[in-house]
């Protein structure tokens, strides 16, 4: 997503996460779109590594000559020297979940333009501003709060569609879900991560997958998926559920 005022023009815009693989001609025509022909961002802030979030990172990088922003935990899916943990399709839910290892976990490499947020919370490109470390889907998740306006850019901490079901990504229906269990590796800190956000009584959120949501439903819906995490949000089996993958003792970092 972008975060900047229309016709902001050059360097004065963000880019936020990084597309799917090919969407490069996408991202850059609605930047252009929005912010003026030949407008380069002031940086690429990630929430996470996943490959639907840095899909076209190192292109837009590169062709941008711009930094990246990341949480120091998500480092090694950045700079080539670790790969994510295997993505588990007996989470169940739905063919989404069903072809999980399809998806590639391999890193990628902005070694050379990687900056990692600062310890204090601000976001050097995004004034007004703060990252909130939302780990579980992966160790360095981030989300970005705006507490002005009450924005929260979400990632994966939580999604607005059952991104399990092929159907339920067809179609769109907003809905407050979990993360997205096939690449959820530490279930306890999700659900932490899940009722730290919903303690922020946001006005509206922006997620990685699904639409974005507002007002009493946002809240509504965040509140309830809070309350009952274990029940609505952890699948009932599933590589991960029982033994988290986490940075603390290396088990989520695998060797590319």
């Amino acid at each position: 997503m972008f975060v900047g005022s229309p016709g902001a023009g050059d360097r004065n815009w963000v880019l936020v996460d990084a597309g799917i693989p090919g969407s490069k001609a996408a991202i850059r025509s609605a930047a252009a779109a929005r912010f003026g022909e030949g407008a380069r961002p002031a940086a690429i802030v990630l929430t996470h590594g996943h490959f639907d979030h840095v899909g076209v990172l190192e292109d837009l990088a590169e062709e941008w000559d711009t930094p990246v922003y990341a949480h120091g935990l998500e480092r090694p899916y950045l700079d080539g020297s670790a790969a994510y943990p295997t993505p588990d399709p007996s989470v169940g839910g739905g063919l989404m979940a069903r072809i999980a290892p399809l998806y590639p976990t391999k890193p990628v490499n902005v070694s050379s333009r990687l900056q990692m947020l600062p310890a204090d919370g601000s976001v050097p490109p995004m004034p007004g501003w703060r990252w909130l470390h939302t780990p579980g889907h992966a160790p360095g998740h981030v989300s970005f709060w705006r507490e002005a306006d009450g924005s929260l850019i979400v990632g994966d901490a939580f999604v607005t569609t059952a991104q399990e079901s092929a159907y339920a990504v067809a179609t769109q229906e907003p809905e407050v879900h979990g993360p997205p269990m096939y690449l959820t590796i530490d279930w306890p800190a999700a659900g932490g991560s899940v009722r730290s956000l919903a303690a922020l009584k946001p006005e509206r959120a922006v997620t990685g997958h699904g639409r974005a949501l507002h007002g009493p439903e946002l809240r509504r819906g965040l509140d309830a998926l809070a309350q009952d995490f274990e029940r609505v949000a952890v699948p009932d089996q599933g590589r991960y559920v029982e033994t988290p993958a986490r940075a603390e003792d290396g088990s989520a970092y695998r060797s590319p």
